[in-house]
């Protein structure tokens, strides 16, 4: 028994798989260790599957030197798109690395499962509890929705605008700390403070011992701090997705 696959269908799919493939890689939490290799393989045949029409009504090319061209600049797409949401979606972890900086956690790190490497307290919580968030709110369709997106604003023949590059790097940078500091720096603020009323507290008291005060101190504050910016966190992740589409969106939109 011969089986036969049309050539243009076949090549549309696999340069397709191509950047949801290079996607994959980078962005978390799909990029991470704790996901199978098996899961990652049927989640972007089952993505391709899903654009593979679309991508063959755009048109297909064809030859040789333009087959090349087309696969290794679907794979530069998929690997730009990945680094700006990996970029944004990492705010949240950032924010609590910075409030184990103020808040004394900073010096007691752990092994992070996602990222799968040393991370502090706060940063690998704040991480964790990203990725819960993400999935919980629905904000990982709505990211892959975003990558699919793509591939109507930006067809497989096309190549995207490398003028738009260093703007969109920097904006993308901007909203990383923009949205990082945001989120923590109500904390940092009131730990800074907490440590001038200590440190006032032992020009008054020198016989107090501050050491023994600031830190049960600290570590009361700062765990009250972090349960009272939960409730912040789902408006957070909502507005990191929207960025992230938008951030697509742009790349995607200066094809030619």
């Amino acid at each position: 028994m011969t089986i036969s696959i049309a050539a243009e269908p076949a090549i549309g799919y696999l340069l397709a798989s191509l950047r949801i493939v290079a996607w994959l890689v980078v962005v978390p939490p799909f990029a991470g260790r704790t996901i199978p290799v098996m899961a990652k393989v049927v989640l972007s045949v089952g993505l391709s599957f899903a654009i593979a029409p679309s991508v063959l009504e755009a048109g297909v090319p064809t030859g040789t030197v333009e087959l090349i061209t087309s696969a290794v600049t679907q794979v530069a797409i998929g690997l730009a798109l990945g680094f700006v949401a990996m970029l944004l979606l990492a705010a949240i972890a950032a924010a609590g690395s910075l409030i184990d900086v103020f808040g004394g956690f900073a010096m007691a790190q752990a092994f992070d499962p996602l990222a799968m490497q040393m991370n502090t307290v706060f940063g690998k919580f704040h991480s964790m509890l990203a990725t819960m968030l993400l999935f919980a709110t629905g904000g990982h369709l709505l990211v892959i929705g975003g990558l699919l997106k793509t591939f109507e604003l930006l067809p497989l023949g096309g190549s995207p605008s490398l003028d738009l590059g260093p703007e969109m790097l920097i904006t993308a940078f901007t909203k990383f700390f923009m949205t990082a500091l945001q989120i923590a720096l109500p904390m940092i603020a009131v730990l800074f403070i907490a440590d001038m009323g200590l440190a006032l507290l032992t020009k008054v008291a020198p016989q107090l011992n501050a050491l023994n005060v600031m830190f049960p101190a600290k570590i009361g504050l700062t765990l009250l701090l972090v349960g009272l910016s939960f409730p912040v966190l789902p408006e957070a992740t909502e507005r990191l997705v929207d960025l992230v589409n938008q951030s697509a969106a742009a790349i995607a939109g200066g094809g030619g």
